[in-house]
């Protein structure tokens, strides 16, 4: 049975051993990256993109600048998450295509009003949009019975152009995801409430 949320994120490890062998089916895949494409992103401007990377020999190559991580080859799916940083100016009426015609002129023009000139707010928009993605891809693979394993140790330049990134996009991160083989590590320890938590001011 599928797990809830909760179960889902108090179970999560960070899977370092994955089976080979293993694959995903596609259903399996196009359920993760559908529901990963209804998290939240600023003004609607759907700015993740992820490239799912199946073929042996690219991921081999990926490996060689990836710190040699197992995950990378030995996953059934490596996912990289990447940040359209430019999405703000891409033919912004489709990301209200559904809604009123004011409210499409509204909201376009907040949209360039909002980023327009803005270089650092553009690029953090990206990683946002891309952390909320990654954490609901991990929670419902967890859900289905799968790993994985959010990765950033990895030369960024160098897989770029091993996926021929375009120029306007960043790599966020990784997201390895398949059957685990080994039981992950429990956690290192968890922090006090009282150093993570606080009411209204620090």
């Amino acid at each position: 049975m599928p797990l809830d949320v909760a179960s889902a994120i108090l179970q999560r490890r960070a899977t370092k051993v994955f089976d080979p062998d293993h694959r995903m089916t596609d259903a399996e895949l196009d359920t993760l990256l559908g529901l990963a494409r209804r998290m939240p992103t600023a003004f609607n401007i759907q700015n993740w993109r992820f490239v799912a990377v199946t073929d042996p020999e690219l991921r081999t190559k990926i490996r060689a600048v990836a710190w040699d991580q197992a995950q990378v080859t030995d996953s059934s799916v490596l996912l990289v998450l990447c940040a359209d940083i430019k999405a703000w100016e891409k033919s912004t009426t489709r990301y209200w295509e559904n809604a009123a015609p004011e409210v499409q002129q509204f909201m376009t023009g907040a949209i360039d009003q909002y980023y327009r000139g803005r270089e650092q707010v553009q690029r953090d928009e990206g990683m946002r949009s891309c952390g909320m993605a990654a954490a609901a891809i991990m929670l419902q693979a967890e859900s289905m019975g799968y790993g994985t394993c959010p990765m950033d140790g990895f030369d960024f330049d160098a897989v770029g152009k091993l996926i021929n990134l375009p120029t306007d996009y960043e790599i966020v991160m990784f997201v390895a995801l398949g059957k685990c083989a080994k039981a992950p590590h429990p956690t290192g320890g968890i922090l006090p409430t009282n150093e993570i938590i606080f009411r209204n001011t620090f």
